[in-house]
């Protein structure tokens, strides 16, 4: 039985209390401290569990303090050690760990929305699961790394990979490395290894590599990846008009692409704007593996068009979250910061989808919610403490 106080909060703001029942049951503490236990390599728990780590977090993601300091100074979270040691677990958080923060996550998420029936239809039918991949680089942070401080250009703390899901408008995985500097093809690997059959992969230029798609159609998947300069091809066949889609004038030929001593054949489909792109170019070539019968050289071009999605994910993350905290220099606090402003993201998306089902995908998409994360949790916040008594 629920008390009257927190029926108030209820009739108040029925959003608010949403976002705190996703936020107890998805962060809730034994299930964090077993994913610590199950993926930490190294590190180990004594006083201080990885659940606090992630309560405190939470708070400062979501816009409530500006500093995981000055969280820990208003005691935001329950801790028994000092603030060095707190830095000091945060500074050591494994890769592994913050990457299984947020794929640990989405899967109980998706189970839910699932549940609900609120996975959005694919325009390729049920038979395809389309995957929208791109790379992300961290924010330059303060110099308080000593062999920093002589240098005048913030240090870039890591970068990630993000693999979002269409159907659910999830993060379902996310590939963090510690060096910000590296290029996206040196995470191809474990990119690649996450490619199930019969699953679409759409990805810009950076990814367009001979051994990169040779992958994908060996694992029984497709790509729709945009063509990459260095990328070479022997056309089949002349360029043949389709019909338009909505940002130009759609083509298709067969070509064949040399990968060690080999070759595989694919289509690519060339989209000539009415509009230069914010780079001025006026045309753009893809290459699929999809079959013609069932993706026309226009839905190839929509669906990369789709892929504007994830550019959204990173704005909405950006705008509403504070993932990439300045004076968290160390990589790996850095990089476990932005996690759980993943995971603070994948609670909107399914927060979102579940308003759909009520109110219909299309408004709540559309909405505006700039801000909209920070009072709701400031706002959830009273609501457990309001309950607590």
């Amino acid at each position: 039985m629920l008390s009257p106080v927190f029926d108030a909060f209820v009739e108040a703001s029925p959003v608010s209390v949403m976002m705190r029942v996703l936020m107890e049951n998805i962060f809730n503490s034994s299930r964090m401290n077993q994913i610590f236990e199950t993926y930490s390599e190294r590190q180990y728990s004594q006083e201080l569990m990885f659940s606090s780590l992630v309560d405190l977090m939470s708070l400062v993601v979501c816009g409530m303090y500006p500093s995981v300091h000055a969280a820990y100074q208003k005691k935001a979270v329950e801790v028994s050690v000092s603030a060095t040691a707190l830095y000091n677990k945060l500074q050591r958080i494994e890769l592994p760990v913050s990457r299984a923060l947020v794929h640990e996550t989405a899967s109980d998420q998706e189970q839910l929305l699932n549940m609900l029936n609120m996975e959005r239809p694919s325009p390729l039918g049920k038979q395809y699961r389309l995957r929208i991949v791109d790379g992300s680089c961290l924010a330059g942070t303060e110099r308080r790394l000593a062999a920093l401080r002589p240098h005048a250009a913030k240090p870039l703390p890591g970068k990630t990979i993000a693999i979002l899901d269409p159907g659910t408008k999830l993060v379902v995985d996310v590939i963090p490395c510690e060096d910000g500097h590296s290029q996206e093809r040196s995470l191809f690997n474990q990119v690649l290894a996450q490619v199930q059959p019969q699953q679409v992969w759409i990805a810009d230029r950076n990814f367009c590599t001979a051994g990169f798609l040779h992958t994908i159609i060996q694992q029984a998947a497709f790509f729709v990846i945009r063509q990459h300069g260095n990328c070479c091809y022997t056309p089949l066949q002349e360029l043949q008009s389709v019909g338009l889609c909505e940002t130009g004038t759609v083509f298709e030929q067969q070509v064949e692409i040399a990968h060690e001593g080999g070759t595989f054949q694919c289509r690519r489909i060339v989209i000539k704007l009415t509009r230069p792109t914010r780079d001025q170019e006026w045309e753009i070539s893809i290459f699929t593996n999809l079959p013609p019968t069932d993706a026309d050289g226009i839905l190839v071009a929509e669906l990369y068009q789709g892929r504007w999605s994830v550019e959204t994910l990173f704005q909405t993350v950006t705008q509403n979250f504070h993932g990439e905290i300045e004076t968290l220099a160390y990589p790996k606090a850095a990089l476990f910061s932005y996690c759980m402003a993943l995971s603070a993201y994948n609670l909107l998306a399914t927060l979102k989808a579940v308003l759909g089902s009520v109110h219909g995908l299309d408004k709540i998409v559309n909405t505006e919610f700039s801000g909209f994360i920070t009072g709701c949790c400031n706002y959830a916040s009273l609501i457990g403490t309001a309950t607590d008594y």
